[in-house]
């Protein structure tokens, strides 16, 4: 049960937040859940819905990166709701658990992820534990591994994510199949 209930589908009107929603369902992050909740506001709930799925579905990151940054922020978070869900994409392109949970564990020794990787991990993880050290050098290191599209891509996914993660923890919401 989440502090503020979903809408029913059959009392969403708007044809464009239905298909946003079908298509979250599809990928599998977020669920029908979340989306249903934000669809109380329906403008906010499709701009929002928007920017999650074309930071999941478009850019020049790894998906399955993108999946592992996702996880590790949601657990950061304390947010069970976006922790547990996974994305169908990355599933499908081979990405396991033992990989996600070694994302949000001591990446830096895991020779499962590439130095890239491991950086993109950390910028992940320090814009939101030490921002401080995510500085000129930092950004001199990304861009060793990344192009500034893809250093902008990693940031914007992981204000976004972050952002709707903390808000999901507030609301005590569970996903739909843990339900």
């Amino acid at each position: 049960m989440s502090r503020i209930e979903p809408l029913r589908s059959e009392e969403i009107a708007d044809p464009e937040l239905r298909e946003l929603i079908e298509r979250c369902e599809r990928l599998g992050v977020p669920d029908a859940l979340f989306p249903q909740i934000l669809a109380r506001v329906p403008d906010y709930a499709k701009a929002i819905l928007r920017a999650m799925l074309m930071s999941h579905e478009s850019g020049n990151v790894d998906h399955r990166l993108k999946e592992i940054v996702r996880v590790q922020l949601a657990r950061f978070a304390g947010d069970r709701y976006f922790s547990e869900l996974r994305s169908k994409r990355a599933r499908a392109a081979g990405l396991d658990e033992a990989t996600v949970d070694a994302g949000s564990g001591d990446y830096d020794d895991d020779p499962r992820f590439t130095e890239a990787e491991k950086l993109a991990l950390r910028y992940a993880d320090q814009m939101y534990l030490d921002p401080g050290k995510v500085d000129a050098a930092f950004y001199d290191e990304l861009k060793k591994h990344y192009s500034e599209a893809q250093i902008m891509e990693l940031g914007a996914f992981i204000a976004l994510h972050y952002g709707m993660q903390v808000f999901m923890r507030t609301l005590d919401a569970a996903p739909l199949a843990k339900r």
